[in-house]
């Protein structure tokens, strides 16, 4: 079912600095932000040669990033998103095995305009896992 690692992203209480950070200290190539805001977040993404970064800060006082930064101030990591080449295969795959998704299950489009879905953090051993159609 999974396909490469699409991303790992990374909340963060300022996407600018964090951005900065990335570009002077490491030397990545860093996208401009996106606001998402049927997602709550400001995305980047910082280039690799075979996956990427997402740093995400919350959009709106109602950001799920704004309830994870609350209980980890300087940030950390948020979630691991792989790619699948069918999303509402896997959904239906993942649920008949159990597996929760979140939200109503139906997928949502995401940073990289392709359909995404998440799975509860409680079921893959406290990860929050993004499954982004290929």
């Amino acid at each position: 079912m999974l396909g490469r690692l699409n991303h790992v992203a990374i909340a963060v209480p300022d996407i600018a600095a964090a951005s900065e950070r990335y570009r002077t200290v490491l030397g990545a190539t860093v996208t401009a932000p996106e606001a998402l805001p049927e997602h709550g977040v400001t995305v980047v993404f910082v280039e690799l040669a075979n996956t990427k970064t997402e740093l995400l800060e919350p959009l709106g006082k109602d950001s799920p990033i704004a309830a994870f930064l609350a209980k980890n101030p300087s940030g950390g990591i948020h979630h691991m998103c792989y790619e699948v080449e069918d999303i509402i295969a896997s959904r239906d795959a993942l649920r008949a095995s159990g597996a929760r998704v979140l939200g109503d299950g139906q997928p949502r489009i995401g940073a990289h305009g392709k359909p995404v879905l998440f799975l509860h953090p409680k079921d893959f051993d406290g990860t929050l896992i993004e499954l982004e159609q290929a």
